[in-house]
């Protein structure tokens, strides 16, 4: 017998003697185990986790993390087993500022383009890794089936490249104002010729500003991501839905930008009229309007005591009753104001004349409110009239004081932002005194206005705070491109002195896209929240 020696030796020393037939068993058993050994090392050379081989991803791949996001990136890979694993191959050379480099069979989604996965993936990996990813998404933000786009509503081909159909939601908890600019390659979501209703004054391109690189910033918070907007996701949560901005220019300047973003999915129709503009989405029956409101607060013009006619008084007790009649209709309201309170005008509290702007006849009575003050309780009044409102239950949105950039000077006493192509470094933003106590007057009358209506069950208030990360986009205003007019002037004449321009509304594209963004996150958060609270009732 070939085994004679080794097995007489084996089974001597085990003191066990037994039949040639229960010997065959036991030497055929251990020869099916080294064959299926065999086999089992064939099949797998590589040593791939049981992940590696899920994700369908063979060899290694190096994937690069901008340092800023390598914290978020790990914090969001602990959720998954594979995170010793990935410990192991993450390195950072903070002191060079290179950027972390991740060797991992498993490839990450790559955050900067809104998480979505860059390795082509087959349909049935592809539904694989998507469920991976709800998952973990819906434990963060506690949303569920409509937190991801399914794969059907993946954007036509008219949509740009870049509107991402699986764009994740950032996670409830996550402040989406403190963070920072980054380079985006892939540019706007629109141009200047793909939207046919954006102001002339803020057509930057189409008035013959020669750079373009303010487009592709976009803003990262520090704790989560902000995804790109995603217009049918908008008209998706929206459904039926309205959301006006009310306000002044500035408002406009942000409705335009949503309408542009809209537009490259459906072409809406102009149901405006001369109070109010509205445009309707028939896919979705979403109406985005717009109603002009200087102050937010009641103005007139007549004599009021010893304010002559003509000059325009603000009752800051009293709500704009434009606002109050027109808002039950509206589901989403967002409210700009704050520049008219530079401009001439008489302040009214309680029917008593209390201060003016520009205008305060007799000098040797003080004021006992300034326009700065006068903002803030114009704010606290709004929202408490609207949180207060019979047949109003939307949720408002307070975006905070939009940060003009006119350097050396005023609007019109020389101020310029000529010449501005990139975003302020970190830590090089010098602060704007007018622009930092206006931000502090609004919060000031946000959170008045909240402690006074808390007991109001209905009440949705949420402060947008874009003051602070917008300070630094000098960048992002039209500057003396204002016209398409090829005679105009923009540079500085030979005594030094810049041409007339613009340094307080904004680019279109440009940074105030990323207002919508905010936005848009802030209508899905409302919708989940209300969500939780019914299924838990």
């Amino acid at each position: 017998m070939a085994f004679g020696s080794p097995r007489n030796s084996i089974l001597a020393a085990a003191g066990f003697p037994r039949k040639v037939s229960t010997v065959a068993i036991a030497i055929g058993g251990l020869a099916s185990f080294f064959v299926f050994g065999l086999l089992l090392r064939l099949s797998y050379p590589n040593s791939s986790s049981v992940s590696g081989i899920f994700y369908g991803i063979g060899n290694p791949e190096q994937v690069h993390v901008p340092l800023s996001l390598s914290n978020h990136t790990v914090k969001i890979l602990q959720k998954s087993s594979d995170i010793n694993a990935f410990d192991k191959n993450l390195t950072s050379d903070s002191s060079s500022g290179s950027p972390v480099v991740v060797s991992k069979n498993i490839q990450p989604p790559d955050f900067d383009s809104d998480r979505k996965l860059e390795t082509p993936l087959t349909k049935e990996k592809e539904d694989m890794v998507s469920s991976d990813i709800t998952k973990k998404t819906d434990v963060q933000s506690g949303e569920g089936e409509t937190n991801e786009t399914k794969a059907e509503d993946t954007p036509s081909a008219s949509s740009p490249p870049h509107d991402d159909s699986e764009t994740a939601s950032v996670e409830p908890e996550c402040d989406l104002y403190q963070g920072s600019w980054f380079y985006d390659p892939g540019g706007p979501l629109y141009t200047n010729n793909s939207c046919p209703v954006l102001t002339q004054m803020q057509n930057c391109q189409g008035n013959g500003r020669p750079d373009k690189g303010y487009e592709n910033w976009r803003w990262k918070p520090s704790q989560c991501d902000l995804p790109r907007f995603d217009a049918r996701k908008f008209l998706e949560l929206m459904k039926g839905k309205t959301l006006a901005f009310i306000g002044d220019s500035v408002a406009r300047n942000q409705m335009e930008s949503m309408l542009c973003l809209l537009w490259q999915v459906e072409t809406p129709v102009n149901r405006g009229s001369r109070k109010m503009q509205r445009w309707y989405f028939k896919s979705s029956s979403v109406m985005i309007a717009r109603i002009w409101s200087s102050w937010l607060v009641h103005q007139f013009n007549e004599k009021f005591d010893y304010a002559p006619e003509g000059v325009t008084k603000l009752k800051l007790d009293l709500p704009d009753e434009r606002i109050m009649e027109a808002i039950p209709k509206f589901d989403v309201v967002v409210l700009s104001s704050g520049h008219w309170f530079a401009k001439q005008s008489v302040y009214i509290l309680k029917d008593e004349i209390v201060g003016g702007q520009l205008w305060w006849p007799d000098k040797s009575k003080p004021m006992k409110v300034n326009n700065v003050d006068a903002f803030g309780i114009s704010v606290e009044t709004i929202l408490k009239s609207m949180a207060t409102h019979p047949n109003y239950n939307g949720l408002t949105i307070v975006r905070t004081f939009s940060p003009d950039h006119y350097e050396g000077g005023a609007w019109n006493t020389g101020g310029s932002c000529t010449g501005k192509e990139e975003p302020i470094l970190p830590g090089k933003l010098v602060k704007n005194g007018f622009t930092e106590i206006m931000h502090e007057k609004q919060a000031t009358g946000y959170n008045l206005a909240v402690e006074k209506v808390a007991e109001n069950l209905k009440l949705k208030l949420k402060l947008m705070d874009i003051t602070e990360a917008f300070g630094y986009r000098h960048d992002g205003h039209p500057g003396p491109y204002r016209s398409p007019d090829p005679n105009k002037i923009t540079k500085r004449g030979p005594d030094g002195r810049p041409p007339p321009q613009d340094c307080l509304h904004w680019c279109m594209p440009g940074p105030v896209d990323t207002w919508n963004e905010m936005v848009l996150e802030l209508i899905r958060r409302d919708k989940e929240g209300r969500k939780r609270k019914s299924s838990s009732t």
